[in-house]
């Protein structure tokens, strides 16, 4: 299992389990870009006040461009492209996390800070930083960071960072329409039900009343039942 099927995996766990990913509104960022967040389509559902709201948030940058480009680099590590569907970068979360940091202002020290405590770790291991280094240097880095490991106080801070910069990265894709499209979503589906299958019936002693049948369960999806007052199907 690869690095994406594994991520996939994890996430519909949790979300079986009745968890969701932590670290951003999701009544205020569900499945859209920053700029679809600031638009009128319809069926966004957002009032005036947070229409208002989003644009100014939106006319306010708050990653430099190098911490964007270290948090594109991160992101696709942590989520790359594979042969059907594009990464994180492609999905646009890197525009998803910095307008939840201007969001929700908590997430702000702790994702500024911990590239800061990245490139840092990463000038002191490989004399570069973090989005200079190879590759397998990258990964090298973020495994040690991926998982709490009592026995090394020092990297507490970047672990702290990893796992919010996580699971940030998995709500932007897996709510995008990429990141939809890739579980395989497809949401309610209308289907044809023709009734309790004729054994389950018989084993019960039970019977459909034809007349009954041919007008609740068939094709015709445009048809809608009526019922007299006393609960009797008319058509």
């Amino acid at each position: 299992m690869d690095r994406r099927d594994t991520i996939k995996s994890l996430l519909l766990g949790s979300l079986a389990g009745g968890a969701f990913l932590t670290g951003c509104r999701l009544d205020e960022t569900e499945g859209v870009t920053p700029e679809a967040a600031a638009s009128d389509s319809e069926g966004y559902g957002r009032t005036a006040e947070e229409k208002i709201r989003d644009e100014k948030l939106l006319a306010e940058p708050f990653f430099s461009e190098p911490e964007l480009s270290t948090l594109a680099v991160l992101c696709d590590l942590i989520l790359p492209a594979d042969d059907q569907f594009g990464s994180a970068t492609d999905a646009g979360v890197p525009a998803f996390i910095e307008f939840i940091a201007k969001d929700i202002p908590e997430h702000q020290v702790p994702l500024r800070g911990g590239m800061m405590w990245l490139n840092h770790r990463a000038n002191r291991t490989f004399g570069a930083e973090f989005s200079a280094c190879t590759e397998a240097q990258q990964k090298s880095l973020l495994d040690e960071i991926a998982f709490p490991n009592e026995d090394a106080p020092e990297l507490q801070q970047g672990v702290v960072f990893f796992t919010l910069l996580r699971s940030l990265v998995l709500t932007g894709y897996y709510t995008s329409k990429m990141g939809i499209e890739s579980l395989g979503y497809q949401g309610n589906v209308p289907n044809n039900w023709d009734g309790v299958p004729e054994e389950v019936l018989a084993e019960h002693g039970l019977s459909y009343d034809e007349e009954w049948l041919a007008k609740c369960a068939n094709a015709d999806r445009d048809s809608v039942a009526e019922w007299d007052e006393e609960g009797r199907l008319v058509s």
